[in-house]
C-alpha cells in the first residue's frame, strides 16, 4: 500500500496500490477499500487512474467524475 501524496492537500484519498489489471484506493472516510479493474472500470479508465495514483494529483476528483460506482464489489 502507498500513501497518496496529494500535492493540492484536498483529497479525499488517502492511499492505494496498484495491481497488474487493477488499483485499491483507500479514502479518508472510509475504512474499506474499492478495487477498481479492467473489468469493473474499464482498461481506459484503470490506467489514467494508476497515472493520477503516481502523479498525487487528480485521483479523488477523477473517480467521482468518471468511476465512482465501477468498483468490484466484494
Amino acid at each position: 500500500m502507498q500513501r497518496y501524496a496529494d500535492l493540492n492537500d484536498d483529497s479525499g484519498v488517502s492511499s492505494y496500490d496498484i495491481g497488474d489489471s487493477d488499483i485499491k484506493v483507500w479514502f479518508n472516510r472510509d475504512t474499506a477499500s474499492y478495487i477498481y479493474s479492467y473489468s469493473s472500470a474499464g482498461q481506459y479508465h484503470l490506467e489514467y487512474m494508476k497515472k493520477l495514483a503516481l502523479s498525487g494529483k487528480g485521483l479523488n476528483t477523477y473517480i467521482d467524475r468518471n468511476v465512482k460506482r465501477e468498483y468490484e464489489e466484494s
